[in-house]
């Protein structure tokens, strides 16, 4: 007890350490936790199917190369249509993240388990310098 009495810089510095070391991992637990360059590595190495969730008019604007949109009020809907093989993964994007993050909650729900929201949407993929169509 005297040692973490006389030394009680370093229980604090220990306790600081341990929760600056776990503040990545609470973040990624919220809204996307898939980095752009994860997402061209899905897309590359296992041949993630690509859904853009923003609206049609967005989508026309600028989305990532060969990405499908299906306006979030439509997935339920149109998901299983587009992407029959549920084993594949599903990399959800919108303009800024928590749209897809919605997005991948209901793919989820329908079954989808390798469903994931790119983190910070479009925007952190055109800040990652990736390729960015426009129909």
């Amino acid at each position: 007890m005297n040692f973490i009495l006389d030394n009680w810089y370093l229980v604090f510095l220990a306790l600081a350490s341990g929760v600056m070391l776990l503040m990545p991992v609470l973040k990624g637990a919220g809204a996307g936790s898939l980095s752009a360059a994860q997402a061209v590595q899905l897309i590359n190495r296992e041949k993630a199917i690509v859904i853009d969730v923003c609206e049609p008019e967005e989508f026309a604007a600028g989305h990532v190369g060969g990405a499908r949109n299906i306006p979030l009020g439509q997935l339920q809907e149109r998901l299983p249509q587009v992407a029959k093989n549920k084993a594949v993964p599903l990399i959800l994007v919108c303009a800024k993240g928590a749209r897809a993050s919605r997005a991948a909650s209901i793919a989820k729900g329908l079954g989808y388990d390798r469903a994931q929201a790119l983190a910070g949407g479009l925007s952190a993929w055109r800040e990652a310098n990736m390729p960015v169509e426009k129909a």
